[in-house]
């Protein structure tokens, strides 16, 4: 007896599952085979049945099916690029030279325009959810301690600016000989609490740029970029770096929480109370810090010449002492003739050295931060607000150091105003940091 196949399924859709395949086998030839090949075949044709189902029911039903048709597949849907985060070294540089615009003037509506551009950057540029973004109003109150200590020295402890305007006179305590100069109550005048509130609001200026920068910048990706000869430095600072903001939001949950269950967040009974976890919690993470940093092999180091190590030693010790001459230079009236040079070649000398120590640290970056156009943009807009001002300290400083003997109402300069105004650039062309 010949044998028999199931007939092609055309035209009418297969039973439901393998048991309406083993139905279709064919009796005569199903009682000739044994019960492994029977299911070796259940199986082949539930599988085949499975297969074209899928393809003649998505051709429209198995009476149309059609061939399938060859033609270019569907490409896949275009993917966004990913927003990269500006190079954190551009929001140090922008905030760096802030503080020297800030360190060049005692006008407080320059030093309060300083400091509402920094503000303003940070509410539009940082990110919400970042740890570190939190460090700015930190950075603000302690400017504002700073400001109140300040003015506390200058009631109590006295003050050598002259002044004509007592405002109250407290009881003076003599003190021996050998502590001349120094004095413990007596007069207050108005124009040493001026003096002493121009000098401590431009203090607190230079913190809050400081602060600008530490809520901007990622500290880890600050950290990856810089160069290979300041990795064990660069890993102390930011480390240090890094603790205050966890600091800061370790006192805000426990603050919220003792508020939750009704106890007591402030005073000292409240600072003793959440002092004790904060500590507890920072010392947890600098030992985790310390494990998983002797895991990725931090301090490794590489055979380098001692040759190249002297010529490393002496090009960075010695552009360091260039910068730091140059700097103080800059900050001085007295020294504006040579510190812009002596900057300049200290920063050479530096940078050469930087080039020759990163041999002694191999390192490979993931993802390295690129110096693209926004942070030329960002850069380049705190560098022409320090250039202007300094510029400006020098054709007209009595705009930009008003005086207190005799009080004089500060006033506010238009071009020094406006170079100061070149700060908001970052805010609007670079986006929001990512999370």
């Amino acid at each position: 007896m010949p044998a028999q196949f199931p007939a092609p399924l055309t035209g009418h859709a297969p039973a439901a599952g393998r048991w309406g395949l083993l139905a279709q086998f064919p009796a005569p030839l199903a009682g000739r085979c044994s019960p492994v090949l029977r299911l070796r075949a259940v199986v082949a044709l539930g599988r085949w049945g499975s297969t074209r189902s899928s393809e003649v029911e998505s051709a429209g039903g198995w009476a149309q099916a059609a061939p399938r048709k060859r033609g270019r597949a569907t490409p896949p849907p275009r993917r966004l690029p990913r927003a990269r985060a500006l190079h954190p070294g551009a929001w140090w540089l922008w905030s760096l030279s802030l503080g020297v615009a800030a360190s060049r003037t005692t006008n407080p509506l320059l030093l309060g325009l300083l400091i509402t551009v920094t503000g303003y950057v940070v509410a539009v540029c940082r990110s919400r959810t970042a740890p570190w973004s939190r460090s700015y109003a930190a950075f603000a109150r302690l400017g504002l301690a700073v400001l109140v200590v300040r003015l506390a020295f200058t009631v109590f402890l006295g003050s050598p600016v002259p002044g004509a305007h007592t405002l109250v006179t407290l009881p003076e305590i003599p003190l021996p000989h050998w502590a001349q100069g120094i004095r413990l109550g007596g007069r207050v005048t108005a124009e040493a609490l001026v003096f002493a509130l121009y000098d401590g609001l431009r203090i607190a200026t230079l913190l809050i740029c400081v602060g600008a920068a530490n809520a901007l910048a990622n500290p880890a990706r600050l950290l990856k970029s810089l160069p290979g000869a300041l990795y064990e430095l660069g890993v102390a600072v930011v480390v240090a770096l890094t603790f205050a903001p966890h600091l800061v939001a370790d006192v805000q949950r426990l603050r919220a929480a003792r508020r939750l269950r009704g106890r007591p967040d402030s005073g000292l009974r409240g600072l003793l109370q959440v002092a004790l976890p904060v500590l507890e919690g920072a010392l947890e993470r600098s030992v985790a810090l310390a494990a998983a940093m002797d895991a990725r092999g931090y301090g490794r180091s590489a055979d380098v010449p001692a040759r190249v190590r002297r010529t490393t030693a002496a090009l960075t010790l010695g552009g360091l002492l260039g910068v730091c001459a140059g700097l103080y230079g800059l900050l001085t009236t007295e020294g504006g003739g040579y510190g812009l040079p002596v900057l300049l070649a200290g920063v050479a000398a530096a940078l050469a050295g930087l080039r020759l120590g990163g041999r002694r640290s191999p390192r490979t970056r993931y993802r390295p931060d690129p110096w693209d156009a926004r942070a030329w943009l960002v850069a380049g807009a705190g560098a022409a607000v320090a250039a202007l001002l300094t510029l400006a300290s020098v054709r007209d400083p009595a705009a930009l150091q008003p005086g207190v003997v005799p009080l004089v109402a500060p006033t506010l300069p238009l071009w020094p105003a406006a170079a100061v105004l070149l700060g908001l650039l970052p805010a609007l062309a670079v986006p929001k940091e990512p999370s």
